[in-house]
């Protein structure tokens, strides 16, 4: 939620300042604005943020791109968010693994707003999985080691070590 939040901002370059809250039992962000109501939940508050930067980019530039960077980000909220437990996570990796076969980004060909959201959701998930666990879900394991690249995304977050020579072997 609101740690997120705030990486999301470092690394769309915004200055911070923006005070988070949370709501509920299920710990929902809310950011408030000086102007009117404060925004809830976290796909609003980062498109919101996204926007703010002028990177309107990462929300997806055609009708077809946004709708999918849209159903990622529900997806983030829904499914992740609300994983409990391991076959939950299992199932989860094994949707998201099938997925990335034949692509290098959630939503196609360019790095988007649910990438990043992803990312950081499912970091804990990633770097508690075993080797062998992360074997299993190579193309997942390539995307999110592409991501993690990224130094403006991962910022503070640690490294999530793959072997590397078996990511990359069918790649082609």
């Amino acid at each position: 939620g609101p740690q997120e939040l705030a990486l999301l901002e470092r690394s769309l370059g915004l200055q911070e300042g923006n005070k988070y809250g949370v709501q509920g039992e299920r710990k929902i962000p809310v950011l408030q604005t000086n102007n009117g109501p404060g925004l809830i939940g976290l796909v609003t508050i980062a498109a919101h943020l996204v926007k703010r930067a002028k990177k309107e980019q990462l929300l997806g530039s055609t009708a077809e791109e946004k709708a999918v960077v849209q159903q990622w980000l529900e997806y983030r909220v829904t499914r992740v968010d609300g994983c409990s437990g391991k076959e939950d996570t299992r199932i989860i990796l094994k949707d998201l693994n099938m997925y990335l076969e034949d692509k290098v980004y959630l939503a196609g060909n360019n790095f988007t707003l649910a990438d990043i959201l992803m990312y950081y959701g499912l970091h804990p998930i990633m770097a508690d999985l075993t080797v062998q666990e992360k074997e299993k879900y190579l193309n997942v394991s390539r995307w999110f080691n592409h991501i993690q690249h990224y130094p403006s995304v991962r910022q503070h977050l640690s490294n999530v070590i793959f072997i590397k020579n078996r990511l990359y072997t069918n790649a082609h």
